[in-house]
């Protein structure tokens, strides 16, 4: 893989024993990608060069720390306390995991990842603070409310730290699966209390290739264990960034991080829903973030995230997406709950199934993630199913979205309306449940035949 991070001149901040520091900073991991390419050498390379990075970082802290005691920065205790984080923290936790293998090529793009995240969240967000351009802009436009606030903050961070005008889809944001999702939780503490605060951050996986990855200079249309380590990084900032414009009395920190797989996701909604669930669309890819109450936070729900263990849960992570993007994905659309979950549990096996329980529910769903069937409830309150799929044959979009319905109804002039809108299929409730999956698979089976 050839990864080179790609210098931008928005990245300068216009202090310049900063941004020369900057750039070296960069060039010092670009040297370390390559290093990590040459097999013979790269184990002396690899350590030499994380000495000379390490040096150099924290050589970088402390003339930024100077430089904003010199102006007399508001933000300075605030800056000092993520330059502790990263310095005393994680980089010792990185190096002792690094020895420890003997510079086992997992290591090194643990290392390079986690190095990389937080060298584009530093560059975009920490230390373009220090000129006042982001503070001055958001202090702008923050209005009374806090959840109208949170949304000017969100938008302005992605356009600071990628240059993406996001505008907010929803702020009633339920869950929904958009394209291929990343779900990263992040659970802050304070000291002085109990007091927690959680946040989940869902990224469609294209946004993260679009920014992180492309700052980084992969060349790849998927994720990878380093891309995931550098994404964990930066998404930490921008949740700090966020967390920096909403000042409380205590201090807080990160105790704990999961990555989590949809199902895992699905289980805080139904618990109880997030206070705050934005759902924004940037235009490179969707991303939502959630801001769910500390009493919420339960055991169980994702394994959390150590320098010990972050390896292997990233690869864990990303055989579990792989394995599950090979499903086909299927979308039930019913008002009868029952219906749903027995067709989630008759299905889930072998497809990727979502539910929906109204027509309206379905047109949004399919709109943020597009399913390889739809099978469509007849008769339901408000929206029918002859409604739904008159909908979506509207939009040129989802015109040829495959859909059968599922319904009681066998009349013929039920079924001769809805021969018009072209339907997949039609089957009957009533058949027995090994007599539905067999049309299913028999569905996707000439589809795979027809090579679609």
């Amino acid at each position: 893989m050839d990864t080179q991070f790609v210098w931008q001149e928005d990245f300068n901040i216009g202090v310049d024993v900063i941004d020369k520091e900057h750039q070296k900073l960069f060039k010092i991991i670009n040297k370390l990608f390559s290093f990590r390419e040459k097999k013979t050498t790269s184990q002396w390379a690899c350590q030499e060069g994380i000495k000379f990075f390490k040096g150099h970082a924290i050589k970088h802290f402390s003339d930024e720390e100077a430089y904003m005691a010199s102006i007399h920065y508001e933000g300075l205790e605030q800056h000092k306390h993520l330059h502790n984080g990263f310095r005393d923290n994680t980089l010792p936790a990185l190096e002792q995991e690094l020895e420890r293998t003997d510079y086992a090529p997992d290591a090194v793009e643990h290392f390079l990842g986690v190095c990389a995240g937080w060298l584009i969240g530093h560059t975009l967000t920490e230390d373009l603070a220090i000129t006042g351009k982001h503070k001055k802009k958001l202090a702008a436009h923050l209005p009374k409310e806090e959840l109208a606030a949170m949304k000017k903050v969100i938008i302005q961070l992605v356009f600071d730290m990628f240059h993406l005008e996001s505008h907010l889809i929803s702020d009633t944001y339920n869950g929904e699966k958009f394209g291929n999702g990343v779900y990263y939780r992040l659970i802050y503490g304070t000291k002085k209390s109990k007091k927690k605060q959680e946040v989940i951050l869902v990224f469609e996986e294209k946004l993260l290739i679009n920014t992180v990855g492309k700052i980084m200079g992969i060349q790849t249309n998927k994720l990878d264990n380093m891309l995931v380590h550098a994404a964990r990084y930066t998404a930490r900032q921008f949740v700090e960034g966020v967390m920096e414009q909403f000042p409380t009395e205590e201090e807080y920190e990160l105790k704990a991080e999961n990555l989590l797989s949809y199902e895992q996701f699905q289980k805080v909604f139904e618990k109880e829903s997030p206070h705050i669930r934005l759902l924004f669309d940037t235009g490179a890819g969707y991303f939502s973030y959630c801001a769910i109450a500390p009493h919420l936070l339960e055991n169980g729900i994702g394994t959390p995230i150590e320098i010990e263990n972050a390896m292997d849960e990233v690869k864990a992570f990303l055989k579990k997406r792989e394995a599950a993007n090979t499903k086909p994905r299927i979308l039930v659309v019913d008002d009868s709950m029952t219906i749903r979950q027995h067709m989630k549990e008759m299905l889930g096996d072998d497809y990727d199934v979502t539910l929906a329980e109204s027509g309206v529910a379905a047109i949004r769903i399919i709109t943020l993630n597009k399913p390889d069937l739809v099978l469509l409830d007849y008769e339901m309150p408000v929206c029918d199913g002859r409604q739904t799929l008159e909908m979506l044959r509207s939009d040129p979009a989802f015109g040829n979205v495959p859909v059968i319905f599922l319904t009681g109804r066998s009349d013929h002039e039920s079924v001769k309306k809805v021969m018009s809108l072209k339907p997949a299929g039609y089957l009957l409730k009533h058949l027995k449940p090994e007599e539905i999956k067999e049309n299913i698979d028999a569905f996707f089976e000439k589809r795979k035949a027809l090579g679609r």
